[in-house]
């Protein structure tokens, strides 16, 4: 097992000094997987600060719910504290009809004709958060449909259609990543695998010779897969940079924005556990390109 690893980390080493040795080539070769990683990399980084800036964007459906007019606020304290109890509900915030008139008078601007009024026309009022798992059209529909049958309820207001829209670009946003994602790492497989390819030939000679005493095609194949994982390795850290680079030039604008809404939100770069998942993919990519076409590639040269 010693000579084994020993071999093995010989091998690691060695593919490394050969691949500085031509300095320029190899670090064209990482800066296009690089750009190939950076897009689905980037793409995921913009949609983590969109969730974040705005509340994870979930906390953006509530369903309205009105009760009957003189209902007392102790009984609809106590419907607040039914619903909640629910496993699909997030939080209920109970609205009396005094904070809600409160609010409508220094939002409206008409506080002098509402304090003329004899009597509070507001009823009371609870915002439900479902919870982030029952998002989904069908079940904010059965919630406000079992709301709707509990007592002292009278109106349940339920906007579907802000609901359907969100669900359906948080859809489109992860399919987009995951297609994105699909073709760039196809196509860091098929730059790695030509440029293994390439190699190969480059090297034809010493193949012939290494197998013409014995070598097997595993034995041969060995430094050419650990050049394809620098490759993939090489290139996953000049995509964490390029991602880096990216987000440190909208930090600024994005920042003076959010300033201009009353916010202190900052763009946030890639953290430990993603960082640490770029890393692994490209290099796994880089280790499986190099595979595939040096299997195929090393069966054809046979000493003559």
């Amino acid at each position: 097992m010693i000579a084994w690893l020993t071999r093995h980390l010989q091998t690691l080493v060695g593919s490394l000094g050969r691949l500085s040795q031509q300095k320029f080539s190899t670090f064209l070769t990482m800066l296009v997987i690089g750009i190939a990683l950076a897009l689905p990399t980037c793409l995921h980084v913009l949609v983590t600060n969109a969730q974040r800036a705005t509340g994870a964007w979930h906390r953006a459906l509530e369903i309205s719910v009105f009760l009957q007019p003189q209902t007392p606020e102790t009984e609809a304290q106590q419907l607040a504290d039914r619903i909640s109890k629910r496993r699909d509900v997030a939080q209920v915030e109970l609205i009396t009809a005094a904070k809600g008139l409160e609010e409508f008078q220094r939002q409206s601007g008409f506080g002098e004709a509402l304090a003329a009024l004899n009597e509070n026309p507001l009823p009371h009022a609870l915002l439900v958060r479902p919870d982030g798992a029952y998002t989904s059209t069908d079940h904010l529909a059965e919630l406000a449909a079992w709301i709707r049958e509990l007592p002292s309820v009278d109106i349940v207001q339920l906007d579907t259609g802000w609901v359907e829209r969100l669900n359906a670009i948080l859809e489109a946003i992860s399919r987009a990543i995951v297609i994105a994602t699909a073709l760039l790492a196809l196509g860091v497989l098929v730059i790695v695998g030509n440029t293994i390819r390439l190699d190969i030939q480059n090297r034809r000679a010493e193949i012939e010779i290494t197998k013409l005493v014995g070598g097997s095609d595993g034995f041969v194949r060995r430094p050419f897969l650990y050049s394809g994982l620098w490759y993939g390795l090489g290139g996953a850290v000049l995509a964490w940079l390029i991602t880096a680079l990216v987000v440190s030039a909208l930090r600024d604008p994005v920042g003076r924005i959010a300033s201009l809404y009353g916010s202190s939100f900052e763009l946030a770069s890639l953290d430990l556990g993603t960082s640490t998942k770029l890393l692994l993919t490209g290099a796994a990519l880089g280790w499986i390109g190099s595979f595939l076409s040096a299997t195929r590639h090393l069966r054809d040269i046979e000493p003559s």
